[in-house]
């Protein structure tokens, strides 16, 4: 699943949504049930995460990693692996100042994963607050659940089912 404004705020808290500070991280209302409930239905949990704020100079890898495991400190140590992607186009700083495919839409990071944790992506499903977390899961081969809150979606064809929170994509994903 994908991290900020899915797992935590992140918008609401960190200017441009770039969120290196692990003192800033707060759950979003249902994400330790929810994590908690898909844990106990038998679901390894990964996070993939876009973190383009390495790129453009706001944070480095030490905060992107703090921020991590502060989540899973909040979490109750549920998440089995983070998978983060430093790189963003328009960076500032040369060396991640590109694009790479780790970095959503692509499915280099959900691909890593499960190679290295052994998931059956068929199986696997991709949560996510944007249209492209779902592309990065359609492209990997998983079913997709975008998190809407209380807007209305257009239809997409990366999108397989809508929920307004990840507490409800929970309850899709164990019914």
């Amino acid at each position: 699943m994908d991290r900020d404004d899915t797992l935590i705020r992140c918008d609401e808290v960190a200017p441009n949504g770039d969120l290196g500070d692990p003192g800033l991280v707060v759950l979003l209302d249902g994400a330790f049930e929810a994590c908690r409930q898909l844990r106990d239905a038998g679901f390894a949990l990964v996070v993939v995460t876009n973190q383009g704020g390495v790129a453009r100079g706001k944070y480095g890898r030490a905060e992107v990693e703090a921020v991590n495991a502060r989540v899973n400190e909040l979490l109750g140590g549920q998440i089995d692996a983070f998978r983060y992607c430093p790189y963003h186009p328009k960076g500032s700083v040369p060396e991640f100042t590109r694009e790479h495919p780790f970095r959503k839409p692509a499915p280099g990071m959900i691909l890593d994963a499960a190679e290295k944790l052994n998931l059956d992506l068929a199986r696997s499903w991709m949560v996510g607050d944007k249209v492209r977390d779902c592309e990065a899961g359609r492209s990997a081969g998983c079913k997709t659940i975008f998190l809407s809150g209380a807007e209305n979606v257009e239809p997409h064809p990366a999108i397989d089912w809508v929920a307004p929170d990840v507490a409800g994509a929970a309850a899709i994903i164990i019914g």
